[in-house]
This record gives C-alpha cells, sequence and structure tokens, in this order.
C-alpha cells in the first residue's frame, strides 16, 4: 500500500510542492535518488523504461537519460546538478533535450529542490519545483505531470518495499 502524497501547486509564484513519507532511513531513499542504476529502476512510470546515458552526481554536474516507450520510441531529458547537501538536500536544472544531450528551449525546464529528513516513519521526501512563470506550469501539468510523479513515486516505494 502506498504512503499518501502531498502535491500543492501555487499558481502565482508557478511552484508546485510534493511530499511523501517513506519506511526507509535516508541514505537509502537518497541512494535511490543519486544512483543510476537505481533511478532508472523507478523515475519513469511504467510501462515507459529510464535509462541513463551518462550521470556525474556532484556540483555543477549532470544527469541525462532517455525515456523509452513501449514501441521503443525515445525522447530525452536531462539535469544539471547545483548545491549539493549530502543526504540532506541538492537542486537541479531539469529540461527536456535532444539525443545529443542539447537543450529543447521550446518545452518548459524548471528548478527542482529535493529534500531529506528522518523522521520516526523512516525519511520525508520533499520536492519544490519552480517554473520560470505560470505558463510553463501549465505546460508540465497539462502534459500530465501530476499523475506521473506520483505514479513514479509510488514505484520508488514499491521497490524500496521489495528490498525490505
Amino acid at each position: 500500500m502506498n504512503s499518501k502524497i502531498v502535491f500543492n501547486k501555487d499558481v502565482n509564484s508557478a511552484t508546485i510542492y510534493l511530499m511523501k513519507v517513506f519506511s526507509i532511513d535516508v541514505s537509502a531513499l537518497w541512494d535511490h535518488f543519486t544512483t543510476a542504476d537505481l533511478l532508472d529502476q523507478w523515475w519513469i512510470p511504467k510501462p515507459s523504461k529510464c535509462q541513463t546515458i551518462a550521470m556525474n552526481f556532484e556540483q555543477e554536474g549532470s544527469w541525462n537519460y532517455a525515456i523509452i516507450a513501449g514501441n521503443d520510441q525515445k525522447q530525452f531529458a536531462g539535469v544539471k546538478y547545483h548545491e549539493i547537501n549530502f543526504h540532506r538536500s541538492f537542486d537541479w536544472s531539469h529540461f527536456v533535450t535532444d539525443e545529443a544531450g542539447n537543450i529543447d528551449r521550446s518545452l518548459p525546464s524548471a528548478n527542482w529542490l529535493i529534500g531529506f529528513t528522518g523522521v520516526e516513519e523512516g525519511s520525508k521526501l520533499t520536492i519544490n519545483i519552480h517554473f520560470p512563470n505560470g505558463r510553463e506550469m501549465d505546460k508540465v501539468l497539462q502534459m500530465d505531470f501530476e499523475k506521473q510523479i506520483q505514479s513514479s513515486l509510488n514505484q520508488l516505494e514499491d521497490l524500496l518495499d521489495k528490498k525490505d
């Protein structure tokens, strides 16, 4: 059974906030956000898959990945890491790319702050997503982002539950 996901959006500040509690310790949750082979197992909602092309988890490093749909059609995306506070938080700029990793500026990008906090139940994950403006946020929401991110976080919880 999946734990509740808090999903709030603020159109005025062009921000989305997510929160979910996982019944594991912070270090295990952190690893599933910072290790390519673990991210590949849950980041993209099934039946599609995530395939890391390159990852360098360090300040000003990057992660480029492919989204592989059931018909082997690929889309590409990436992040650029900024500040990293080990086992506490990191932030990244997330964007859509072409196969070579060039940013597609015609599609929305956003800055994410991902936080990890130890709580009695295990670990609290918080995600704050900041868009340049409300139009960009609306575009992402119209692409079914809320359902997709919730599905991904539930897949992560299912994966972690299997490891217990």
